[in-house]
């Protein structure tokens, strides 16, 4: 059966040296490690003169990923780029110049190789207006199937005034969403055993759902289809103290959108990642098949390390399967199911 992963991060193998551009000491340097043969066989991403992650070569070596892909069963990729990318903190310009070198590398992959790959492409948030006219050029120029954006941008809810004007572009211009997680609230709080992915990664995912939900956004842009990486993360478990926050606070939560959160469970897309069959069963019976879709952020050790293998472990009708692993990833992103060869 064919599978879709709509939670993948890739990378241009060698990025040039954006740190030159104004105010640019942030942005993140990519430096090789050699093996014996010469060739690039792992790296590490360099933020400030500081490791912050290593990486291998399947983060850019596009017949590495190609192998690994058949080995696990994967038909299709959904590429997006690594968040620490996203680079919001940055001046307009440099950062719009970054963007724009990430998502013409991802347009080149997903043409090189258009059965087996889809593009998200990533845009300055920080500057709407510039990110409404890359947003534009990811869709009508790169052919990508939308933009993957952060939870928050320099510590601004996505339910701020000005950033409305891009959700709404994105809901003209028919392009997906894809929120993933980055620069957790609380994260000073969080300096050991890998709490800011463990905890914060999923409460923030819910502060960015909330957000959108009481400040009125997916109300008013009912055509948007929006995605959230992690399962949504702590939002589907909290669903019903939300929901009774609501009830019986309204003069807190109503003050934007005076809709129940729980009408907006079939107005998003999840990501399937939550590593527990219990969660997913849980997922798949509070918001339907149809708007899980599967999601393993490849190439990373947080991940599943063999995409589908939750959803098979949790013995689903085939229907129901068919559709976490390839149905609702090509609703949510507008693709047809031709260009990669039918469904099976």
């Amino acid at each position: 059966m064919l599978k879709i992963d709509v939670h993948t991060h890739i990378l241009p193998e060698k990025l040039p040296d954006f740190r030159k551009l104004p105010g640019g000491e942030r942005f993140v340097r990519i430096e090789h490690q050699k093996t014996r043969s010469g060739a690039s066989g792992s790296a590490r991403m360099i933020v400030n003169g500081s490791v912050f992650r290593e990486i291998e070569s399947n983060s850019w070596d596009v017949q590495t990923r190609l192998s690994e892909c058949d080995a696990a069963g994967v038909g299709v990729q959904i590429l997006s780029t690594v968040p620490v990318m996203f680079s919001y903190w940055a001046e307009p310009a440099p950062a719009l110049e970054l963007a724009r070198h990430l998502n013409d590398h991802i347009a080149g992959v997903v043409a090189a190789h258009s059965s087996r790959f889809a593009g998200l492409g990533t845009i300055p948030m920080q500057s709407p207006g510039l990110a409404i006219r890359e947003l534009e050029r990811c869709v009508r120029e790169l052919g990508l199937a939308g933009i993957e954006i952060g939870s928050n941008v320099n510590g601004a809810n996505l339910d701020s005034p000005e950033l409305f004007p891009v959700f709404e572009a994105a809901a003209t211009l028919n392009a997906a969403v894809f929120v993933h997680p980055w620069e957790m609230a609380g994260r000073d709080r969080m300096t050991r055993y890998f709490l800011p992915w463990l905890v914060g990664m999923p409460a923030e995912t819910s502060l960015a759902i909330c957000s959108l939900i009481f400040g009125g956004v997916l109300e008013r842009l009912p055509r948007l289809r929006i995605g959230f990486a992690h399962g949504g993360g702590a939002f589907p478990a909290t669903i019903g103290r939300i929901a009774r926050g609501f009830e019986a606070r309204p003069d807190l939560c109503a003050v934007s959108n005076d809709v129940s959160p729980r009408e907006y469970l079939r107005r998003m897309y999840l990501d399937s990642l939550v590593h527990d069959p219990l969660m997913l069963r849980y997922l798949v019976d509070l918001m339907g098949p149809d708007r899980i879709a599967l999601g393993s952020d490849y190439p990373f050790p947080l991940g599943e390390p063999r995409p589908g293998a939750l959803i098979d472990s949790c013995g689903f009708p085939e229907k129901i399967r068919a559709r976490l692993l390839h149905g609702t990833a090509l609703e949510w992103l507008d693709l047809p199911a031709a260009r990669f060869g039918g469904v099976a």
